[in-house]
């Protein structure tokens, strides 16, 4: 069944479009129409041939199709591989791609321009997906070194790994200030793949609109590469993300634009997809409000809405008494059957093969190593009896491989949003714990799921052998060669998976944190993670010795020059890295400001800090080093910037809100200081420092409440030996003039005829006369008070009309001023 055409029909073009998307999509639950045929153009089989091999999986074969195509008539063919720079035959590569666009007129042409343009399409996916396979999903394939083939390459020196094109792929590849962090491979395939999209994007095809979605795409793999977030990076996902959900972000947009070709319900699992990579994207940059934002939006269109809620069950083998167990709750709107589910994640292979090789990974319960239950037995009907463990059928609804998805990336935002601690892994459980549960999944969410709770399970000493068995076979999984390539492509941009260097780099490390390091020593060495292995080394070698001895192997790696400036504290190093890297290296800018600082050198920290910051903004720690150094070198205006900058990358960071609000107290900006606090207390409520200053603050704008509360917060803090007497003073000295006065008005009206106003007034300062002798007594009983608090606490019952307590705290206070006779005090009374 399909749905109604809204649409003229759908040109070849566009087609493509789509099928080239579902290579990445959920499968649609109804079989889709054959492809049709390709357009009586010489282009046409062309095209069709490269969209079956990227359809198929053979990402060598649509390169092999499409390529030669591109490049025909071109200089490329009798260029000098030797000998030619990497950049000007990637820039002869963009013109050639440009021109092969162009050749039927480009846009204004029909068939002839829509085939050359899906030629390119597919020259640009199966580029893209090449890249994916080998560094995300596996299994490692056969690829050249080049995503293009040249008679005029040489063969010999053209499979040799430790040419140029390789380092300047890598340089390329490497965003301002940012490195590649890894040994990764095909590196130049993402960098052709860009290079056809932007070629596609810059002739402003009105019928291509899937372009900005796959750039976001590229965008985002070479962020998930890179060793730190990129501002330039950032900045171009944010523009693609936003013209993708401009055209796919609507139900009526996607389905105007495919018209009959979607089956059904395909419509919301685009739309809800579109919205799951725009809420990844936004959780890898860490805005929270934004990611929450667009998944909301994703499970609305997928028909998902999930909650928590708490149910007898079991965690152990042998626990005997059923104890309340945190579930996952998935209402669907749109559950799926078991006939759309079978058909959805079959394809190309046999169900019970893909589920089998992807469950390997997963450790039996019966395992003797582990009594821990990888998902809770719940108790049927509140029953807390061991004999009625059977799942409840509430929790346990089959999703479809779109809502899985949701699921996973609804896990990431909660692991997000709230505080590292051990708390954190057990409010991620449900979700992971709900994609086991699942009957079928796709090799990526079914992989996601057991990385996520590999990392929980890997904090907690219970467990933490299991988390490296299933550690272990999930990396064995990756190289298998089932799942077959084309369903490991599904789902593979929906779902925040790590790379395969990311995967084996936490690999190593939990091999760390188990004593194994001799085997974290081989995976760190084969990644080619020096810094990593040079803290394995520490305890055994001279770290300068070792990195001497790689630099003699890579002289030109900034990475290195700077792990061998963190060894000796030289700078020469740092400064040598700044010229490998062709001032590029924001590591060693930072490193060279860190030095200027520690040295008194706030003015030189200052300008090395805006220079590294310049290459890479979004950096939190380096605002806030920025901010501490211009407020060193009396820049207080720039102090406030560079706070409020690491404040907006990281909202949580409450040593830099402490620290705008008192640039804000200096600078007389009391109302600015107390929203400020505000936010500061929000993430530093255990710090008496950032409260006292709260409590300056708020006196200041005449806050006596929000004073008094921060007063007895620090109080409680600090065990009660932390108090300020003149800030007691200036605020019992308030409160007795506003009685003063409430008096008077009373005086002056008679009893009948107060007002209101007054009455309220009143309640009010007996209210805070209340807080402060509550106060000024917790200081009494701990022992620690003394003259000054003693005639506070005088004036207090003065106030409150109890002169024999106020007489005995007056002699109290003398005899407190007899044992410091060299202190001079006033009695205020």
């Amino acid at each position: 069944m399909r749905m109604a055409v809204t649409t003229a029909a759908p040109t070849f073009l566009r087609e493509a479009e789509l099928r080239l998307l579902r290579c990445t999509l959920p499968s649609p639950t109804s079989q889709p129409a054959p492809p049709s045929p390709p357009p009586a153009h010489p282009l046409g089989p062309v095209a069709a041939s490269a969209l079956a091999a990227v359809e198929a999986g053979d990402y060598a074969a649509a390169l092999a199709s499409a390529v030669p195509h591109l490049l025909h008539g071109s200089t490329l063919a009798s260029a000098d591989f030797a000998t030619a720079s990497p950049a000007q035959i990637y820039a002869d590569l963009a013109a050639a791609a440009e021109s092969f666009l162009q050749w039927d007129g480009g846009a204004t042409a029909g068939e002839g321009s829509q085939c050359r343009c899906a030629v390119v399409l597919s020259a640009a996916v199966a580029a893209l997906l090449a890249f994916t396979q080998q560094n995300v999903t596996g299994p490692l394939g056969k690829f050249s070194p080049f995503p293009f083939q040249i008679p005029s390459l040489d063969e010999g020196w053209f499979v040799d790994p430790g040419c140029k094109w390789d380092a300047w792929a890598s340089d390329h590849l490497a965003s301002l200030g940012s490195h590649v962090h890894g040994k990764f491979s095909l590196l130049q395939f993402i960098i052709f793949a860009e290079l056809l999209f932007t070629s596609i994007k810059s002739l402003d095809f009105s019928d291509c609109w899937s372009v900005s979605w796959w750039l976001c795409r590229i965008s985002m793999c070479q962020q998930n590469i890179l060793d730190e977030q990129s501002s330039s990076l950032f900045d171009q996902v944010q523009v693609y993300k936003n013209e993708m959900l401009n055209h796919f972000g609507e139900l009526e947009k996607v389905s105007s634009y495919w018209g009959s070709l979607l089956c059904d319900e395909e419509v919301s699992s685009f739309v809800s997809a579109a919205f799951l990579e725009a809420g990844i994207a936004e959780y890898k940059y860490g805005r929270v409000d934004a990611s929450r934002l667009h998944l909301d939006s994703a499970q609305g269109a997928c028909g998902i809405h999930l909650s928590l809620t708490g149910i007898l069950g079991f965690r152990t083998i042998h626990q005997v008494d059923a104890k309340s167990q945190m579930v996952l709750v998935a209402k669907t709107t749109k559950p799926a059957d078991d006939e759309g589910q079978s058909a959805e994640l079959t394809g190309a292979q046999s169900d019970g093969v893909a589920l089998k090789t992807v469950r390997s990974s997963v450790p039996s319960e019966s395992d003797e190593f582990c009594d821990i239950l990888r998902t809770p037995r719940l108790a049927q009907n509140g029953n807390d009896s061991i004999s009625e463990i059977t799942p409840s059928a509430s929790t346990k609804i089959s999703l479809t491989a779109i809502q899985q998805a949701a699921v996973l990336a609804q896990c990431l935002h909660v692991s997000r949003r709230s505080r590292s601690d051990e708390m954190s892994g057990w409010e991620m459980a449900p979700y992971i714990e709900s994609i086991d549960s699942q009957d079928e999944s796709y090799f990526v969410v079914r992989s996601l799921c057991n990385v996520l709770r590999i990392r929980w399970e890997s904090t907690r000493s219970r467990t933490k052998q299991r988390a490296l068995l299933m550690m272990e076979n999930l990396v064995e999984d990756i190289a298998k060669e089932f799942p077959v390539v084309s369903q490991r492509a599904k789902m593979v941009f929906g779902v925040h998976m790590p790379t395969i260097p990311a995967l084996r780099k936490e690999y190593g490390e939990l091999l760390i944190s188990c004593g194994l390091l001799g085997e974290a020593l081989n995976v760190f060495k084969d990644l080619e993670l020096w810094d990593n292995l040079i803290y394995c080394y520490r305890y055994a070698f001279p770290l300068a010795i070792l990195i001497n001895a790689r630099l003699l192997v890579t002289p030109n790696d900034p990475r290195l020059w700077c792990s061998l400036g963190d060894a000796t504290n030289n700078d020469d190093h740092y400064k040598k890295a700044l010229e490998v890297s062709n001032n590029r290296s924001a590591r060693a800018l930072r490193s060279l400001a860190r030095s200027a600082y520690n040295r008194n050198d706030f003015y030189s920290s200052k300008i090395l800090w805006e220079s590294a910051l310049a290459l890479n903004s979004l950096f939190p720690d380096g605002w806030f080093a920025y901010g501490t150094a211009a407020w060193k070198d009396k820049d207080l205006e720039k102090a406030v910037d560079a706070f409020s900058r690491a404040v907006q990358i990281d909202p949580e960071n409450g040593e830099a809100w402490n620290n705008i609000a008192c640039l804000h107290m200096i600078r007389g900006k009391s109302q600015a200081a107390v929203q400020a606090f505000k936010e500061a207390v929000k993430y530093k409520r255990n710090s008496w420092e950032v409260w006292e200053n709260y409590s300056k603050v708020a006196l200041d704008t005449c806050n006596i409440q929000l004073t008094l509360e921060a007063v007895k917060t620090i109080l409680n803090l600090s065990s009660n030996k932390r108090f300020n007497a003149d800030l007691l003073d200036k605020v019992m000295t308030t409160l007795e003039e506003q009685a003063t006065h409430l008096n008077n008005t009373q005086e002056a009206e008679s009893i009948s005829n107060t007002s209101y106003d007054a009455n309220k007034e009143t309640r009010r300062s007996n209210q805070l006369l209340d807080i402060i002798g509550d106060i000024l007594q917790q200081i009494v009983r701990s022992g620690a008070s003394n003259a000054e608090i003693w005639g506070l606490y005088a004036r207090w019952h003065k106030s409150k009309g109890n002169l024999m307590a106020c007489s005995e705290a007056l002699l109290k206070q003398v005899r407190s001023l007899q044992k410091t006779p060299y202190t001079v005090g006033i009695i205020h009374v």
